[in-house]
C-alpha cells in the first residue's frame, strides 16, 4: 500500500521569485490552510517539524495539528520530528493524547533528535548528552503510552511514582515512529 503526504518545516525562507517572506503568524495560519486542503484531496498524512529558529515558525508541532484537526476527517496528523532529547515525555504524550482526541484518533508522534540542536541550550541540556537523553525520553514515552499510571527513575527525567497520566489517547495505542532527517 502507497501513502502520500507532505511533511513540512514552516519554513520563512523568502519565497522564489517574489523575496517577499511572511511573518511566523502568516505561515502558521498558512499551514492550517495546508493541512485542510490536503485533507480534502486525499492525502494520507501531514508531517510538521520543530525548530526554533527564525526562518521556521513552528516550535510546537501539535498546536498546528491541533488547529487543522477539528477542519479535517481523514489524514493523519504527526510531528516530523518531536525533538525528543529537549522535551517533556510525559508532556508529549499528554499534548498527542489531546490531538488524538481532537482528530478522533488520527494523531502519530515521530519522535527524534533533531537535525539542528538549537534546542538543547534553549532548553538547558548538554549536548555531550544526546544520545542519553534521547534514550531515556524515549524509554520514558514508550513506557507513559503502555500505562496508564507511571512509575519511573531517571538521570534525566524526573522521578514519578505510580501517577496517573492524562488524557489517553482515543487510539488503543498512540503510534510512536523513531524518525531522522
Amino acid at each position: 500500500m502507497i501513502e502520500l503526504g507532505i511533511t513540512s518545516f514552516g519554513e520563512t525562507t523568502p519565497i522564489e521569485k517574489t523575496v517577499q517572506t511572511l511573518s511566523h503568524g502568516q505561515r502558521i495560519r498558512n499551514l492550517v490552510e495546508e493541512i485542510e486542503l490536503a485533507d480534502q484531496v486525499g492525502l494520507d498524512i501531514f508531517e510538521i517539524g520543530e525548530h526554533h529558529r527564525e526562518d521556521f515558525a513552528v516550535s510546537a508541532p501539535e498546536m498546528v495539528l491541533a488547529a487543522a484537526a477539528l477542519n479535517t476527517k481523514h489524514i493523519r496528523l504527526t510531528s516530523a520530528v518531536s525533538i525528543l532529547s529537549s522535551l517533556a515525555p510525559i508532556r508529549v504524550y499528554e499534548q498527542y493524547a489531546s490531538l488524538d482526541a481532537l482528530s478522533n484518533g488520527r494523531a502519530e508522534i515521530m519522535a527524534g533528535r533533531g537535525s539542528f540542536t538549537e534546542s538543547f541550550p534553549l532548553f538547558g541540556y548538554d549536548l555531550k548528552d544526546y544520545d542519553q537523553l534521547f534514550d531515556e525520553k524515549l524509554a520514558m514515552l514508550l513506557k507513559v503510552r503502555k500505562h496508564p499510571k507511571l512509575t519511573w527513575s531517571g538521570k534525566f527525567t524526573q522521578t514519578v511514582d505510580n501517577r496517573s497520566v492524562y488524557p489517553r489517547s482515543v487510539q488503543k495505542e498512540l503510534p510512536i515512529w523513531v524518525a531522522t532527517g
